[in-house]
């Protein structure tokens, strides 16, 4: 006899059974006489680029309550450890054990299982959680709230918001306040996470492949240079990239909280519902980081999607620095501004001005068209300008 879970077998051992599923549809729907009618996977149309990520997916059906019928669904996340992890042989065998071990993958669980919730400014708030399942064979599975966003850009305001937001957050979680959500080994170290990073994708990755001329000379990248004009573009980012050991020291010496630490717009989730709040997923960079820090992100997330051009953010820039001091003076913080543009744009220029061109393409069978490569160029063009702005 078939039951409304069975839709939900491929779930394997995260497919709930009757009772969980009607307490699940209980749960988000709020009524406690909820009754499952029906149940169906929906597969999540986003381009998954976290190694710690396995799996998203949308469980959506309907219920009867009092006679009437009434729709429900929840997001599932499928965490892993970076082991299990398809591309885990692209990490050279000597780093990779320690790749591995320094990969949080289970900060989101952490994230929920803290007080983080009772520390965020009126705004700001997690989505709902309602199920967590751990496994001893390092993964975990989320069942958390399918926040239904608010369709279209951006306006200027919202960024703004944001970042005042931001700032009270940062200021809430000082380093005499707060503790990693996820404690282990030097990770309340002043930006381990973003040196780190650097490192590795930047120092060790990016930089060499700027440096190569062959990099330069592929068509898609030699047409997108010749179409905006910006001949200059390699030689700024390689003296830019011989800057980023001073700029790390000159990070770590700043006033550090811990933040959100990947604070993109696309992790501030605005609900059809409530516009004036975000609903916050995907922490990141769980370590001291310098203040300021969580601008990179909002200010070039969209941008580096491909939803927001590059000529628009010297404007956003010129709006969210003030209103995270805003933010920060708010809760009592009193930091310098020269102190947050530096944290800000220091750590931009680490976090995203030489990964920006999209050169992991330039190898690929099936290339991407020369639009993407257009696109890239302007943004690194735009970040260029803005981090080279500090000294």
């Amino acid at each position: 006899m078939n039951t409304i879970s069975d839709g939900l077998a491929t779930l394997g051992r995260d497919a709930p059974d009757e009772p969980t599923l009607a307490q699940l549809v209980r749960d988000i729907t709020g009524y406690a006489d909820a009754e499952p009618s029906s149940a169906r996977i929906e597969p999540v149309d986003y381009e998954i680029g976290t190694p710690s990520t396995e799996q998203l997916l949308r469980i959506a059906g309907t219920a009867t309550v009092a006679g009437r019928t009434v729709e429900w669904s929840a997001f599932v996340k499928k965490l892993r450890s970076a082991r299990h992890w398809p591309l885990i042989h692209l990490v050279p065998e000597p780093f990779r054990e320690h790749f591995v071990e320094n990969l949080p993958w289970q900060l989101e669980v952490a994230v929920h299982r803290s007080n983080l919730a009772t520390l965020m400014p009126d705004g700001l708030r997690l989505p709902k959680m309602y199920s967590i399942g751990e496994y001893d064979d390092d993964r975990a599975t989320l069942w958390m709230e399918d926040v239904i966003q608010l369709p279209g850009a951006w306006p200027l305001g919202r960024f703004e918001h944001a970042a005042n937001l931001l700032g009270r957050l940062s200021a809430r979680r000082q380093l005499h306040l707060v503790e990693p959500l996820l404690p282990r080994g030097t990770v309340d170290e002043p930006g381990i996470g973003l040196r780190y990073y650097t490192n590795g994708r930047v120092i060790m990755g990016a930089i060499p492949l700027l440096a190569n001329d062959q990099t330069w000379r592929h068509p898609l990248l030699a047409e997108a240079i010749c179409s905006t004009g910006d001949h200059g573009l390699r030689d700024e980012l390689l003296a830019l990239g011989s800057r980023l050991p001073a700029v790390l020291d000159r990070l770590d010496a700043l006033p550090q909280t811990y933040q959100h630490g990947d604070a993109s717009p696309q992790n501030l989730l605005v609900p059809k519902d409530k516009q004036d709040e975000f609903v916050v997923i995907d922490w990141g960079f769980d370590c001291p980081q310098a203040i300021g820090f969580d601008l990179g992100q909002l200010l070039v997330g969209l941008a580096h999607a491909g939803e927001l051009a590059a000529d628009e953010l010297p404007t956003i820039h010129t709006v969210i620095l003030p209103a995270f001091m805003e933010g920060l003076a708010a809760e009592g913080m009193t930091v310098t501004e020269d102190d947050v543009l530096y944290g800000y744009l220091g750590s931009l220029m680490a976090r995203a001005t030489f990964t920006a061109l999209p050169l992991e393409q330039l190898g690929k069978t099936t290339e991407c068209g020369p639009e993407l490569f257009e696109q890239r160029v302007r943004l690194t063009r735009a970040l260029v300008d803005l981090v080279s702005t500090i000294n």
